[in-house]
């Protein structure tokens, strides 16, 4: 398999191939044309001129055919799409297909919107009439990251498109054959104006600091952790481009004395180990109350530890690999410094004993308990399958430990007290809470951050408000 750059409605070959690694067993699955600030300069500029065109811009009714088009295209590339990110990204199958029946959903609700992005008209005074009107930005730069490459592509791409913005996407090097092949048979279709979608490949960030430094960026989105966020907020700031960042999360499982832990358990370690823990919102610390903390060791240590680890394409495989060597020799040391200095190790993870996971960048899961919130295993955000155990005394305790953080993604409420589960999750300073449930993700719903977990809306309407701007158009005519 080969991944090319696509510019100006061209395949183009690249400065040489970098290869792509299964990171369940090392083999190579393919290459993907190596590129940089040359081809990011190049699909910027296509992406520009066509902006300039109003056959896409000002043409809602094209723009809800082609993203109708692209989803049809897929249904029937559901399962090779889903296999191949498997085997690109490490995640069990069944999280594949989930994921490919997510991006596929999320394009068809943004073809709906399309053809409603409606402004607003009122008389001011008389015979003076304002006339709000919702307009394209401009140029969109999507930089994708490689932990679910479907939906992250498409929940920022199909609103981009929605909204009249053209398009240049980076996707992770990781995950760079999965997103050529899923936005292949978008960039088929003739219906699509040459320069609206443009993609170019890269193992290093030279394109990317292109994108978020360039005046002819409009606006910017990007998905990953809090520092680069930042670091592209800085590089961002003298274009005063309009910027969509979704960041890091440290989300907290608060669990109250009326809930069953056994039952919940399962739920919680599924929680945590989905895509191997590489989603910013799995759930990272689980706050018990008191009265329960014992029960919850002894059943989340045992969900934890039966979960199987294995090639994703295995049926039984529950959790995959990490995406690459170096995450998970990175995790893995994190993990070694949480267990050495935490109060207890419930479940003591790392690096598997199975000769058959030898080549793969497999971590198992590991529990640990720990009564002080601002150790820096409770704090920073740890891209693998760590879960911190915490108790609690009452309503009040479980707030302030589950707000004691820099981040605010989201968090999940267990409880079988109605008003109890809203009263929490009011308090709660996080985008997205979920009752009784973790990681429930919806293209009608908006997700997204308060502080360090980033900027603008994802999702639901709101997301074609980070691709948009609002003109005020004023014209006085007088009356009769």
């Amino acid at each position: 398999m080969q991944a090319r750059h696509y510019i100006n409605g061209e395949w183009r070959d690249g400065d040489g191939w970098v290869d792509s690694l299964d990171p369940a067993s090392g083999e190579r699955l393919g290459a993907f044309a190596e590129g940089g600030e040359a081809q990011a300069r190049a699909a910027v500029e296509a992406a520009a001129h066509a902006f300039e065109q109003p056959g896409w811009a000002r043409n809602p009714r094209l723009r809800q055919q082609v993203l109708l088009a692209w989803a049809a295209a897929l249904e029937p590339r559901h399962e090779a799409l889903a296999e191949l990110l498997t085997r690109e990204n490490g995640k069990p199958l069944a999280q594949s297909r989930g994921e490919i029946g997510g991006a596929i959903s999320e394009i068809l609700y943004y073809a709906g919107l399309a053809r409603h992005n409606p402004g607003a008209a009122m008389e001011v005074a008389p015979g003076e009439f304002s006339t709000l009107f919702r307009e394209p930005a401009g140029v969109a730069g999507l930089i994708i990251p490689w932990n679910a490459p479907g939906v992250l592509l498409i929940r920022a791409l199909a609103p981009a498109l929605a909204a009249g913005c053209t398009t240049v996407i980076k996707p992770a090097a990781q995950t760079a054959l999965f997103n050529a092949a899923i936005l292949e048979p978008l960039l088929a279709l003739d219906a699509l104006p040459a320069g609206v979608v443009n993609l170019f490949t890269e193992s290093g960030h030279a394109g990317a600091a292109h994108l978020v430094a360039s005046p002819r960026v409009d606006v910017l989105s990007f998905t990953g952790s809090t520092a680069t966020g930042t670091r592209i907020m800085q590089d961002a700031a003298p274009t005063m481009k309009k910027l969509s960042l979704e960041l890091g999360g440290k989300s907290c499982c608060l669990v109250f004395e009326d809930a069953d832990v056994e039952a919940i358990a399962p739920r919680l370690a599924a929680a945590a180990t989905i895509i191997s823990g590489q989603q910013c919102t799995a759930a990272r610390r689980v706050l018990v109350h008191a009265s329960r903390l014992e029960a919850m060791k002894k059943a989340l240590g045992s969900a934890l530890a039966a979960l199987p680890l294995g090639h994703g394409l295995k049926p039984d495989s529950r959790i995959g690999p990490l995406i690459d060597h170096r995450a998970r020799d990175l995790v893995a040391g994190q993990m070694d410094q949480a267990q050495q200095s935490c109060d207890q190790v419930i479940l003591a993870g790392g690096r598997p004993d199975d000769p058959t996971l030898r080549d793969g960048a497999f971590l198992t899961p590991s529990l640990i308990q720990h009564r002080d919130s601002g150790a820096f295993f409770c704090q920073e955000e740890i891209f693998g399958p760590l879960l911190v155990l915490e108790s609690f005394e009452d309503e009040a305790e479980a707030v302030a430990r589950a707000n004691h953080t820099e981040f605010g993604l989201s968090a999940s409420v267990w409880t079988r007290d109605g008003a109890r589960a809203l009263r929490v999750a009011r308090a709660l300073r996080d985008g997205t809470v979920w009752i009784n449930d973790h990681n429930k993700l919806f293209a009608e719903a908006e997700t997204g951050g308060y502080r360090k977990s980033g900027l603008g809306r994802l999702h639901g309407f709101d997301a074609l408000m980070d691709f948009t701007e609002l003109k005020h158009v004023y014209q006085s005519v007088g009356t009769v």
